[in-house]
């Protein structure tokens, strides 16, 4: 009774792991496959590198100007409210 109880016990795991490795190569050969698609479609142009042709746009006097004021403002600390002010300036 012993010796047929552990065939059949082996018999039932043997066909448990034949039933698995059935499906592991499908899953290996599609591994990272969604990510790979979601970077894809975050490319706008992927021939960009390829373009010549100059950026139209601000020209460079207008475009320093713009940074240096955005330099400027960073740098800058906040200002303090004013030590009346009891939260209801509507400033944040």
């Amino acid at each position: 009774m012993r010796y047929l109880l552990c065939l059949l016990t082996a018999g039932t795991l043997s066909a448990c792991v034949s039933g698995v490795t059935s499906t592991t190569p499908q899953w290996d050969a599609r591994f990272g496959a969604d990510v790979r698609i979601a970077l894809a479609r975050q490319i706008i142009d992927p021939d960009a590198g390829r373009n010549t042709d100059p950026v139209a746009g601000m020209d460079g006097r207008a475009a320093r100007s713009a940074f240096e004021r955005y330099q400027k403002a960073s740098s800058e600390p906040a200002p303090q409210p004013s030590s009346f002010t009891i939260g209801v300036s509507g400033s944040k």
